[in-house]
């Protein structure tokens, strides 16, 4: 087994002792071939949870600052993540994103670039852009109950339909804030969708 694999399955097997962690729609995340999971974040949880629950090995963006902390720089690296400069140019991260995709694997992108505690904080680009350059099908997705988990709250982990970037040119800014827009009120519509529980992430 992997690192990876063995980290998922002790973060799947703790988010379901601890937090009764359930998962809705993961029918909804193809199997194979290019796919970026647009999620929601307000927690520090949520990149692993929505890992652990995600029937799809997921590669990271990861602020270029972990990288740098002893023991957990290597460790999140083992864990597909590589490092995106929030405060300076994001060229290289979207080229190792392209590559990524192009292997046909799976990214997890938070649009908006952190956690979003006050919810309203804007949404960037980058999931547009990626799915425009390499005709990747975006998965929306939301995670519930995380910002409450260290007061016993349930977690439940949201997978909407896959959507597409539909265009036959070159994308435009327009184009790419009309599909961040998109793509943002996808996971709003999901994180008040859920009116009964799933199966437990599994």
């Amino acid at each position: 087994m992997t690192f990876y694999g063995f980290a998922k399955t002790v973060i799947r097997i703790t988010a379901r002792v601890l937090w009764r962690a359930r998962v809705v729609g993961a029918e909804n995340v193809p199997l194979d071939g290019p796919v970026i999971v647009a999620c929601n974040h307000v927690s520090l949880l949520d990149p692993p949870v929505l890992g652990a629950c995600c029937p799809r090995t997921v590669h990271y963006m990861a602020k270029r600052e972990l990288f740098e902390i002893p023991v957990l720089g290597p460790m999140i690296r083992a864990l597909n993540a590589y490092p995106v400069d929030r405060q300076g140019s994001a060229t290289g991260a979207i080229k190792r994103s392209i590559e990524v995709l192009r292997a046909g694997e799976a990214i997890g992108i938070f649009p908006e670039g952190g956690r979003n505690l006050s919810g309203d904080v804007r949404a960037r680009q980058g999931v547009a852009l990626l799915a425009s350059l390499v005709s990747a099908p975006v998965v929306p997705a939301a995670i519930l109950g995380s910002a409450r988990a260290l007061r016993g709250a349930r977690i439940t982990v949201v997978f909407g339909r896959p959507i597409r970037f539909e265009s036959g040119r070159k994308a435009t800014r327009d184009d790419l804030a009309k599909f961040t827009a998109s793509v943002m009120e996808e996971i709003r519509a999901l994180s008040g969708s859920v009116t009964s529980a799933g199966p437990f992430c599994a």
